[in-house]
């Protein structure tokens, strides 16, 4: 993974967005090497200077392993699972939202207008990833928004710098895709039944 940069270039987005048709900015995010320190979670805290018990980014905890067999030793693993908003190609929180108040921008950001929310918590229900969050401080929704900010400086989100191991990359998803799947076999995009939002956080193991 060291010799790739995680931020493609300029140059390449664009020629992917004049071939492909509107780009999607996403993350891809490496769960194989994912050692759950939640660096991800408190640079993004820092960054967007979130309240008490609202994170925009969490990490997952999943048991891996094989109990049947009482008399043998359990073969058992963690895999860390990195959880920010999916920026769907369909938002269900975006169709939800009774008052127009998320948006998604041509390069594919779903993005929170708080000067339009009312707090009704639609989207939170809607979400099938619990991406928005309610801070009772302000009375709006909020989420990740990958660090849209940075994003229109030509800056990496805050999470893809400050990760320890390494395994978040970001840029379009057409490039990135083509990029990650010569480095490694096989990707996923993390589904929920009956939800029709085509994700486009991208994960590999």
């Amino acid at each position: 993974m060291s010799e790739y940069n995680p931020v493609l270039p300029r140059e390449a987005v664009e020629r992917s967005f004049a071939k492909k048709g509107p780009k999607q900015y996403t993350l891809w995010i490496d769960l194989e090497h994912c050692i759950g320190c939640n660096a991800c979670t408190v640079a993004c805290k820092a960054e967007n200077n979130t309240p008490l018990g609202v994170n925009y980014t969490t990490v997952l905890e999943i048991e891996e392993g094989d109990f049947r067999d009482a008399k043998k030793t359990p073969n058992v693993g963690v895999t860390f699972v990195p959880m920010p908003c999916m920026h769907c190609g369909r938002p269900a929180c975006q169709a939800a939202c009774p008052v127009g108040a998320i948006t998604k921008r041509p390069d594919g950001i779903v993005l929170i207008n708080k000067d339009k929310c009312i707090g009704c918590r639609y989207c939170a229900w809607a979400c099938p990833y619990g991406a928005p969050q309610f801070n009772a401080e302000a009375k709006v929704m909020e989420k990740c928004t990958l660090c849209v900010h940075r994003v229109d400086k030509g800056l990496l989100p805050a999470c893809v710098t400050t990760c320890v191991g390494k395994v978040r990359f970001f840029g379009e998803l057409n490039e990135l895709t083509a990029v990650m799947k010569e480095k490694r076999s096989r990707s996923v995009s993390i589904t929920v039944a009956g939800a029709n939002t085509n994700p486009s956080v991208q994960y590999t193991k």
